[in-house]
């Protein structure tokens, strides 16, 4: 099944068959007369210049890229197209992954690059297309054929999207992933994907070798200046000129060169202190200011400061179910910020010179701080300073980069032991900088790979980075652009060649014009059209009540949001250069009534882990049998989605 619009035009009166007459003698001498125009060589010449015309075009023809469906492969399927899938179709175009099974490509070389949109509401009933099919005995994973635009107006309401029936001939049914009783991340499952065999015994190897060769120097997990800058760390003026003091910020003293620190022959290197730290903030007029601060020494395990904190602005909140802060606790204290920093100043910088001694004495080398999400904690005591630990950053989240596991998560899962148990009290801020203290131990006792995920998984600009271009280019040739709303940079953009931040769909379009021209791949989400449906909701607490119904938007206000979304569409597609792969994909369906379900179940569960048990729970809070099954229907409804594949000729 070609994945290809053609262009289909009525025979014309020049192409009609006509029927066989009598040559007559005038119509002979005429013929002769033809005959003889020929032979001067005008006519046999634009025979051959059509003729070779035609066989260059079809040999063009033979040479064009593109896409056809394996329906036979689909159809043996027991599940649609999944979103890993799509990443991998895309790698395999780009880079060097293998060919998908589901669909046939021809002449891949000579696509030149792969323009990706995300564009979540573009739905069946939207583009005005056969329903999935839900009938046993209809396979709902074959793609489906979108109509032809009507050749004139008034022969049937155009389409909401026309771009859509006018670039592709089919839509592919696709499926988010997740599991019975709820969808998981679909930018997650395009940007993350498991790294092939040949890569993980590679990772596995070096693993083996670094865990036989341990290195129990701390200073080897110190964040670089790009992990400082790429997790937004306020940085000292003498590192680079990149944060900007406000009133009231401290930096700490430019370390001591390494060559300076060299030991005397027989001596040890002189080894640096670390301390522990853990912050705890309230809410005041101003923002989150400091409440608390607990500093352990790393080698001794001693508490060397722990000190409750006056904020400067009033209260509006405390904060007590995270920072265990009250307001019987900050009632009596009287320290500030200023005197805070002073304390925390001393401990990080070099000692003061002895008056006394007649010799320098000898450098010692700064200070390390630890913590978790350690940026957050040095701008709560507004203090930059170069010699960072971070144990967010140096183990791995589950689901890879750039998500950051939680601290309670990791100390249960490589420590085994549970912290920030109290519940309601809030976290105590010694028991947090223990805790991180315990995992830089376990990481140094068992090797740099432990605790790590990345022999499993890889970003998709990870993947492309160690590979060759397939149309031509030596690995690292391969260029990739991330355009999405809020700051992808920090996110699923963050190990692209260029990722920019949008607040709207116009400034998407922008973005993605700028971008294409200098990158073999880029990646796009057009929002406007799910946030007017309803479909995007802020993420609430677990125990936030379920989202109000949403009252699903008028044509009148529908009508501007297509005609604007084709028109970026058409734009975009006319900016394309030749032999481009456009994919655009939904990603999802509605997913308002699961989000209203898992909410009421968030909410049943968070009663019972109270205490409670479910005859006490009223009716808004009671989850049965009947509503499991109603949550497990409306995950597989939403986990729906539609795929378009084309390439610009």
């Amino acid at each position: 099944m070609a994945v290809k619009r053609l262009n289909i035009s009525s025979p014309t009166a020049d192409s009609s068959p006509k029927h066989k007459k009598t040559k007559t003698k005038s119509q002979a001498t005429s013929s002769a007369d033809t005959q003889g125009a020929e032979s001067d060589g005008w006519t046999k010449v634009e025979k051959r210049k059509q003729k070779k015309t035609k066989k260059a075009e079809m040999k063009l023809d033979t040479t064009q890229p593109r896409f056809m469906y394996n329906n036979a492969e689909i159809t043996q399927r027991n599940h649609a197209v999944g979103i890993d899938e799509i990443r991998q179709l895309v790698v395999h175009i780009i880079a060097d992954a293998p060919p998908p099974n589901w669909l046939r490509i021809e002449n891949t070389p000579l696509i030149q690059k792969v323009v990706a949109l995300l564009i979540p509401g573009l739905t069946s009933e939207v583009l005005s297309l056969p329903p999935i099919p839900t009938s046993a005995t209809v396979n709902p994973n074959i793609p489906i054929p979108i109509p032809l635009l009507p050749r004139t107006p008034d022969a049937s309401p155009p389409p909401n999207v026309p771009f859509i029936a006018a670039t592709f001939s089919h839509a592919c049914p696709i499926r988010a992933p997740g599991d019975q009783y709820r969808m998981h991340s679909v930018l997650g499952a395009f940007f993350q994907g498991p790294v092939s065999g040949e890569e993980r015994n590679k990772r596995a190897m070096l693993k083996s070798f670094s865990e036989m060769t341990k290195n129990q120097d701390p200073e080897q997990y110190l964040l670089t200046l790009e992990q400082m800058i790429e997790n937004e760390y306020p940085i000292p003026s003498y590192m680079a000129d990149v944060f900007e003091k406000p009133v009231g910020w401290l930096e700490t003293p430019e370390p001591v060169k390494p060559n300076f620190l060299l030991p005397e022959k027989g001596k040890e290197k002189p080894k640096a202190k670390i301390y522990a730290i853990d912050c705890e903030m309230c809410m005041t007029e101003d923002g989150k200011e400091l409440a608390r601060v607990s500093i352990i020494d790393y080698y001794t395990q001693k508490v060397v400061y722990d000190q409750l904190v006056k904020p400067a602005k009033p209260v509006i909140d405390y904060l007590t179910r995270w920072s265990g802060i009250t307001s019987e606790a900050l009632a009596p204290v009287t320290t500030t910020l200023a005197q805070v920093q002073e304390h925390v100043m001393r401990l990080l910088s070099p000692p003061p010179k002895n008056p006394f001694s007649t010799s320098p004495p000898p450098p010692s080398p700064t200070p390390i701080l630890l913590g978790h999400s350690l940026e957050s904690d040095l701008k709560a005591l507004k203090i930059c300073h170069p010699r960072c630990v971070d144990t967010a950053l140096m183990y791995h989240h589950p689901r890879g980069r750039p998500l950051k596991p939680g601290l309670a998560w990791l100390t249960k899962k490589w420590c085994g032991r549970e912290i920030q148990t109290r519940g309601d009290g809030g976290h105590d801020p010694e028991e947090d900088a223990r805790a991180c203290i315990s995992l830089l131990q376990k990481k140094l006792e068992s090797g740099h790979g432990f605790g790590e995920y990345k022999t499993d998984m890889e970003s998709i600009f990870e993947r492309m980075a160690r590979s060759s271009r397939r149309a031509g280019g030596p690995v690292g040739s391969i260029r990739s652009a991330v355009v999405d709303h809020g700051n992808p940079s920090v996110m699923h953009g963050h190990k692209a060649t260029t990722s920019l931040g949008c607040t709207s769909d116009a400034e998407i379009l922008k973005s993605l014009l700028e971008v294409i021209p200098s990158h073999e791949f880029a990646f796009g989400r057009f929002m406007a059209l799910a946030d007017v449906m309803g479909w995007t909701t802020p993420k609430s607490s677990p125990d936030a009540p379920p989202p109000l119904p949403f009252e699903p938007p008028t044509p009148e206000i529908l009508k501007p949001i297509f005609e604007t979304l084709n028109t970026q569409l058409k734009t975009l597609h006319a900016a394309l250069p030749p032999r481009t792969a456009l994919v655009i994909f939904t990603g999802h369906s509605d997913p308002r009534r699961m989000t209203q379900l898992s909410a009421r179940k968030a909410l049943f569960d968070n009663a019972l882990r109270s205490g409670k048990k479910p005859e006490e729970l009223g009716p808004d809070l009671r989850w049965t049998s009947s509503d499991m099954r109603d949550l497990e229907g409306a995950v597989e409804l939403a986990k729906r989605g539609l795929l378009f594949l084309g390439i610009k000729g």
